[in-house]
């Protein structure tokens, strides 16, 4: 299987805890012999969108035109960030703005709920966050993860989309890491 990790990380100065959940799975599932590629936002530089017309009919950026064409390539997107303001840093929202554009991710033509051009694919979504995970899923109905599950990748045909949500980040322990580290590589190396 195509595996795509997007490390939706923006800090490109420091690794974080998402750099090392996204090593973890690419470990994983190379280990099973998937082939792996690796979509690094924090190394990404372009411009964001700022109207309708840009989206529909501004050339890409050259630094995503790789990344267009590695998810078009992908069997498997695995997505990870940290949750900011209640959802996906700006910069990890951009590149999909920027990547999932008309002809790729939606028909040119005319726009429909029913036309899936990604279709065939599957994700994990990793989110991690500084407040408890179980505060985040029922007190915030998850507003953010769900924004890219239902509303991103669905409407573009991913499916099935799979969530993982680890909260309280900073008070993780080094036991509670490495479980979550073994996690990832087992789902790396299934492929979900």
């Amino acid at each position: 299987m195509r595996i795509l990790i997007i490390q939706g990380h923006p800090d490109r100065c420091a690794q974080h805890f998402c750099h090392a959940l996204a090593d973890a799975y690419a470990e994983g599932a190379r280990s099973a012999g998937h082939a792996v590629e690796w979509i690094d936002i924090g190394m990404l530089d372009f411009a964001f969108l700022r109207s309708q017309d840009e989206w529909q009919h501004a050339t890409l950026p050259p630094a995503l035109a790789e990344a267009q064409a590695a998810i078009a390539r992908a069997d498997h997107l695995v997505i990870i960030y940290p949750l900011w303001l209640g959802g996906m840093p700006a910069a990890l929202k951009g590149f999909l703005e920027q990547v999932m554009r008309p002809g790729f991710a939606v028909p040119a033509d005319r726009p429909s709920l029913r036309a899936r051009l990604l279709a065939g694919r599957s994700a994990r979504v990793i989110v991690t966050m500084g407040m408890p995970a179980f505060v985040y899923r029922w007190y915030f109905l998850s507003h953010g993860l769900r924004l890219l599950k239902r509303n991103i990748l669905g409407l573009i045909g991913i499916a099935p989309v799979r969530d993982a949500v680890i909260g309280s980040v900073e008070n993780l322990t080094r036991k509670q890491k490495i479980v979550w580290m073994r996690r990832l590589r087992s789902w790396g190396k299934a492929a979900v």
